[in-house]
């Protein structure tokens, strides 16, 4: 397959789905980049079993719904990855090897082996690119100063080590949201609430919050919630609702162009 190709046919799912609000209420743009464990066809499930593309080396568990009824609640736009974070990573680097994981938490991706830079290439021209540009161009409908969160999800444990947070805020040098975000969080005795924990927003490898944030000096934070709380539409439904409940107040005062949101119920966002 050469660049000139195209990896999706007109059957398949475009690279990316926005979801846009009527009316916005911060000018704040959610990004999921492992929202999707979805294959293009011509790529043959990358020699994976079904259980291996359900399972967390294929997609943050979790993350799309907690995304969608986040954007609803907090009426701002959002932005998810259609395809599997096997197929190309895009919160990698595309210089990083897990940008295209020949192999990920144990388990071997077949269909990622010794691949040739036009088999790189043409992933990239097909999903990369068009879905960080939905992440600028979303951006740039917004406002001067836009707000960039990241929303992902978390194994309970890795490589045999528990992994006790419910939720981790992962930031790097830019505490404008990430601060009161922890202090919000942690006043909820009932939460375990990791600072850059599991990870941490000063990883190099991460690729999303920095190119289209932090670069710009645009206010942002990743956001990472543990699968086994997102397995079910209630849980999701639940951390949507404490999020926008504790980001909304933040937003309105780090965002000046905030209006206050009509209300909605979650229980009516499907």
């Amino acid at each position: 397959m050469s660049t000139s190709d195209p990896l999706l046919s007109s059957l398949e799912p475009p690279a990316f789905e926005e979801c846009w609000p009527e009316n916005i209420a911060h000018p704040a743009l959610l990004a999921c980049d492992h929202a999707s464990s979805r294959v293009p066809l011509l790529l043959g499930n990358l020699g994976l079993s079904p259980a291996d593309l359900d399972g967390h080396i294929a997609v943050d568990i979790g993350a799309a719904v907690l995304t969608r009824k986040l954007a609803a609640l907090m009426q701002v736009p959002a932005v998810l990855s259609g395809y599997s974070r096997l197929v190309v990573d895009c919160n990698r680097h595309l210089t990083d090897p897990s940008a295209f994981p020949a192999i990920s938490d144990g388990v071997v991706i077949p269909g990622n082996q010794r691949l040739s830079a036009e088999q790189r290439n043409v992933r990239t021209a097909a999903l990369y690119r068009p879905y960080h540009a939905a992440v600028a161009g979303g951006l740039a409908r917004l406002a001067a100063l836009p707000a960039l969160v990241a929303i992902h999800s978390f194994t309970p444990a890795l490589n045999g080590v528990s992994r006790p947070w419910h939720v981790g805020v992962l930031w790097d040098i830019d505490a404008r949201i990430a601060g009161p975000l922890l202090e919000t969080l942690r006043s909820d005795a009932a939460l375990r609430v990791g600072d850059n924990e599991p990870y941490s927003g000063r990883h190099p490898a991460g690729y999303t919050i920095d190119a289209h944030a932090e670069s710009r000096g645009l206010p942002h934070v990743s956001i990472e919630v543990r699968q086994d709380l997102l397995l079910t539409l209630q849980g999701a439904t639940h951390w949507a609702t404490l999020l926008s409940n504790a980001l909304r107040p933040i937003l309105a005062t780090v965002l000046p162009e905030s209006r206050s949101p009509r209300s909605i119920s979650p229980d009516a966002i499907p």
